[in-house]
């Protein structure tokens, strides 16, 4: 029932797709179309961008060609600007995809004559509509053009005729607006007249910049109303959606290697299972990025492209690091089969972190994807937004049935508890790895916590670390007591 009035709310009010990465997807389908949104936000925010895009992809995508009048940036200028992020302005113009446009609005005329009529504007913006048939357009910004009113009951009176004539033309309108104080335009009239607003925010926290969208308000239609963050990148803007409404992320039976085949006979001789999410945490030096390298590698094997994200080693350094356990990741990198994305975590903020990733496995479809380690984003902001941030890229994971392995580096509690940030819960599969010591002797060892879905091995099996690979040993213990307060084990007898 459900289902049946959301599709009806859906063919009540037509949508008009933007184009812009994930903005159609947070919208249902688009912006309403035939009529004006507002999108408003500060200076640097991205609404002029985001209006060039809308026209943009609207002439090239879905063959409605549109008008940009401006009244602040001339058209040159504007066309100079966007040239940048692959937009062509001068040549869809040229081809009568777009009429670029601009009008100089003068305060200082009108206010001596006291006099402001929009017809000279519905003329010649009506003209340039009807010389192309254009489907969309776009004003840019409010502000210039009713930079002179002070009578709030007239420019009321003045913003609903322009709204109205715009309705009436049945074009899918994009009007800018610059942010109030304390009201979400300047003269905090435009958002209660508007069918669509759209508020886009740039914010610094600890010197970490983050730019985000919002649809406030969307008349007679369902959208989301979370914040979303969003990217500007070489080929226009990118918006990341929180994660999918519900639980619905499709699974399979279907297993695949470890690369260590001790390893996969401890996940009943099979392995993980595809498209899951697989947790490793130890203490420093146990080996957790030696066995992601095997990880990635058995995925390259198999043909299938692998996306290695590093936050603490360069991609040169990994490289060579692995070479001393017989792993050669540069035959598969020059084979387009593993690629590398070394940062930072400080490099931007958690948002920002999930949109980049978000964009590199778009662009790169990988199958398998690895982050070493994750545990590095908790300098990054509390436990809460880390576990946040990361929650929802496994999900973004899931749905498109990436197998994911990620490393975390664990001390004190997270020892037992597999993560400081709580991510455990949501892994497939929890493997853990520490160091025991055993008289003069330190030795690594592992076992499987968890591993949904599958009979795994209880046995703690010590590592081998040689110059051609990991393989596991027998236990290393006989005889381990657990310590309650903190979660280490202490060796009483040599099992070897």
């Amino acid at each position: 029932m459900a289902k049946l009035k959301l599709q009806s709310a859906l063919k009540k009010l037509p949508r008009s797709p933007t184009g812009i990465k994930g903005l159609d997807e947070i919208t249902h389908g688009g912006l309403p179309a035939g009529r004006p949104t507002l999108v408003c936000g500060g200076a640097g925010s991205g609404k002029t961008l985001f209006a060039v895009e809308f026209l943009v992809r609207g002439a090239l995508q879905y063959n409605e060609p549109g008008v940009y009048l401006s009244f602040e940036e001339d058209a040159d200028d504007l066309a100079t600007n966007v040239v940048s992020l692959g937009f062509n302005l001068q040549d869809l113009s040229s081809r009568k995809k777009i009429i670029l446009d601009h009008i100089q609005i003068n305060k200082r005329e009108f206010e001596e004559t006291g006099e402001y009529d929009l017809e000279g504007l519905f003329v010649r913006l009506g003209h340039e509509i009807d010389s192309i048939k254009a489907k969309r357009v776009v004003l840019d910004t409010l502000e210039a053009l009713f930079s002179g009113f002070s009578d709030l009951s007239l420019l009321r009176n003045e913003l609903q005729r322009l709204f109205r004539w715009l309705r009436d033309r049945g074009v899918t309108t994009v009007i800018t607006a610059e942010r109030g104080a304390e009201t979400l335009t300047r003269h905090g009239l435009e958002e209660y007249i508007s069918d669509c607003v759209i508020l886009l925010d740039h914010r610094i926290k600890d010197q970490l910049s983050t730019r985000r969208i919002r649809i406030i308000k969307f008349r007679g239609a369902v959208h989301g109303g979370d914040e979303y963050p969003f990217l500007i990148e070489k080929d226009g803007i990118s918006i990341i959606p929180l994660t999918t409404l519900g639980i619905e992320q499709k699974t399979t039976t279907e297993r695949i290697s470890s690369g260590i085949p001790a390893l996969d006979e401890m996940l009943e001789s099979k392995g993980y299972f595809r498209g899951s999410s697989i947790l490793i945490s130890g203490t420093a030096g146990t080996g957790k990025t030696s066995l992601a390298a095997h990880f990635a590698v058995a995925a390259c094997q198999r043909g299938e492209r692998c996306l290695f994200l590093a936050f603490e080693e360069s991609q040169s350094q990994i490289i060579r690091n692995m070479r001393s356990i017989g792993i050669n990741f540069e035959p598969w990198v020059k084979k387009g089969l593993l690629q590398f994305h070394a940062v930072r975590p400080t490099l931007y903020g958690l948002e920002m972190h999930l949109a980049t990733i978000h964009r590199l496995i778009s662009d790169f479809n990988p199958i398998v994807v690895v982050f070493d380690p994750v545990s590095n984003f908790t300098s990054m902001g509390d436990s809460p937004e880390v576990y946040s941030m990361l929650f929802r890229l496994i999900d973004f994971l899931k749905v498109n049935g990436v197998t994911a392995l990620l490393t975390n580096l664990a001390s004190g509690v997270a020892l037992s508890e597999g993560s400081e940030v709580g991510i455990s819960s949501i892994m497939d599969t929890l493997i853990v790895l520490r160091d025991v010591e055993n008289m003069n002797d330190r030795t690594r060892a592992l076992y499987v916590s968890k591993s949904r879905g599958m009979a795994h091995s209880r046995q703690i099996r010590e590592i081998l670390i040689t110059d051609s690979g990991i393989d596991l040993g027998r236990s290393p213990v006989e005889n381990v007591s657990q310590d309650a307060a903190s979660g280490s084990r202490i060796i009483k007898g040599d099992g070897r």
